[in-house]
């Protein structure tokens, strides 16, 4: 039977686009956070971390700049190990890092605050497949990164194109870096993130946006966000401490993050695993404030759960959930944002694997009161993979989870008495004034589940959350428009990019 044009799902989401609100730039959180700990079991664990630094310390591998910075401080080296006397680390960064901060986008109407009652939804990253319904899991080339990029800057509920989306494996490894950033700046006026596979890499990031904002305003105000990688079990390298401080000399933000598998990386408990990560977290922060006072910092950590029987990670575990919970509370406790959570899975298709471990960790981060919660969409596989309907479908809770956030409407018209005594007992409130003022805002409306009886559902294609979400970015990168860039400031990125490309020879070695 043929259907109307206008009808169905076509119609409805015509409908809504016509009524839709402004997009909000980031999510103001109404509700509390919710902390599993309380103050005594919280200081507790920062006893253990300052124990941590004092008595066992962290090893800094071939970066003897870093150790004298940290020596001149008060800390004490005996070759790559440094420990650093308790307390010393918190006092550095409650001294002088920002608890909140302004990421300012090439289109001031997308910049973020990040810290306080903020989060902020940022797509997953650093995958070096992509899967989609329609092809498998195959290596990412950079035409993927520019769909994600696109999809980021497409959907109202994310609100970052992210930084290292997907690898680009058809470019040399030394070089990607340049299409990468460019393609944040070309193809979306979001935030985003800069390169940190090496240092020289930072300096390009910053260098480049510069050409975008200027000289003296990225040297005075935070235009990146950068991701820096502890090496857990409590050691830091060369090319992730050159990197933050390269970012920290000019003022933009680094984000010192343990990736920690527990039991591999550090003892299984997740008290223990909490004190490993504020201890390697403060040591990142501590130095970004020694290199430039006052720079930007956010407390990262990434941690799963592993199988004890495979030793594979495993993902959407009350285990990592509580982890996250305690992070975030030390992080205000410190009096820096935090940044975790995300759509966590392990699964390899999105399927109710990946919806249920996904959903587990976004709601959970969201609770905790996560300010910069990086990997909201995209994640597949345990970050080998960026699935393409895997993204709408986080986009889609991404979007739940702004309206949670914004609490109870406890105005007058959310308690709605009018409308209950309007009515009365025994009537229906299908067509009460109140619901007529309220119904196009009064519920969300998902882009991807299907809620029709299952009739229609079958008129409709009998088609699967996968399906509809494969046709939502097919349509979106179908109606994607590039957002406008001044032509001069392109072609000032473009021949940067070929200056630099080539002035050394291609290579696929790190």
């Amino acid at each position: 039977m043929a259907r109307r044009a206008r009808g169905g799902r076509a119609g409805r989401a015509a409908a809504r686009a016509a009524t839709e609100a402004p997009r909000k730039p980031y999510i103001t959180r109404k509700i509390p956070e919710y902390s599993v700990l309380n103050d005594t079991d919280l200081a507790q664990l920062e006893h253990n971390a300052d124990t941590i630094l004092q008595d066992i310390g962290i090893d800094i591998k071939e970066d003897q700049e870093s150790i004298d910075i940290f020596v001149a401080a008060g800390a004490s080296a005996e070759g790559e190990r440094v420990k650093f006397p308790r307390g010393m680390l918190r006092e550095l960064i409650q001294k002088t890092a920002p608890a909140q901060f302004t990421q300012h986008a090439r289109n001031p109407a997308n910049n973020v605050e990040i810290g306080g009652k903020n989060t902020v939804l940022v797509p997953a990253y650093g995958s070096p497949f992509v899967y989609s319904k329609d092809e498998g899991r195959r290596y990412a080339t950079i035409e993927d990164f520019r769909n994600f990029v696109k999809l980021a800057y497409m959907s109202p509920h994310l609100h970052h194109s992210g930084g290292t989306i997907c690898e680009p494996v058809d470019l040399p490894v030394n070089k990607r870096h340049y299409d990468m950033v460019y393609s944040h700046i070309k193809y979306s006026d979001k935030a985003f993130m800069g390169s940190v596979t090496a240092p020289r890499r930072a300096l390009d990031s910053v260098e480049m946006s510069k050409i975008v904002f200027g000289e003296d305003f990225v040297e005075e105000n935070c235009v990146m966000v950068n991701l820096i990688n502890a090496n857990s079990p409590m050691t830091y390298d060369s090319v992730m401490l050159g990197a933050l401080k390269n970012y920290s000399r000019h003022n933009q933000a680094v984000m010192p993050s343990p990736f920690i598998v527990a039991g591999a990386m550090s003892p299984v408990t997740a008290a223990a695993v909490a004190a490993q990560s504020l201890a390697e977290g403060m040591v990142g922060m501590a130095l970004a404030q020694l290199i430039r006072p006052g720079s930007p910092v956010i407390y990262g950590n990434f941690v799963s759960s592993m199988s004890m029987q495979s030793g594979a990670p495993t993902f959407g575990t009350p285990e990592a959930s509580l982890v996250i919970n305690m992070g975030a509370a030390l992080a205000r406790r410190l009096g820096v944002p935090f940044r975790s959570a995300g759509g966590f899975n392990a699964s390899k298709l999105p399927d109710a694997q990946a919806a249920y471990e996904a959903a587990n960790t976004l709601q959970n981060g969201l609770l905790a009161g996560v300010n910069f919660m990086l990997h909201t969409a995209g994640w597949q596989e345990g970050g080998l993979s960026m699935g393409y309907e895997k993204f709408i479908m986080d986009a889609d809770q991404a979007g739940m989870m702004a309206v949670y956030a914004q609490g109870v409407d406890m105005s007058d018209n959310g308690q709605a008495l009018d409308a209950l005594a309007d009515v009365g007992p025994g009537q229906h409130f299908l067509g009460c004034e109140h619901t007529q003022k309220n119904f196009k805002e009064a519920f969300y409306i998902s882009e991807v589940a299907d809620n029709n009886s299952y009739e229609q559902w079958v008129e409709d294609g009998s088609l699967s959350a996968e399906d509809r979400a494969a046709a939502k970015y097919k349509t979106m990168l179908k109606e994607y428009t590039l957002p406008e860039l001044d032509p001069d400031i392109d072609a000032r990125l473009l021949k940067y990019m070929d200056d630099k490309k080539s002035s050394f020879p291609d290579s696929n070695i790190s």
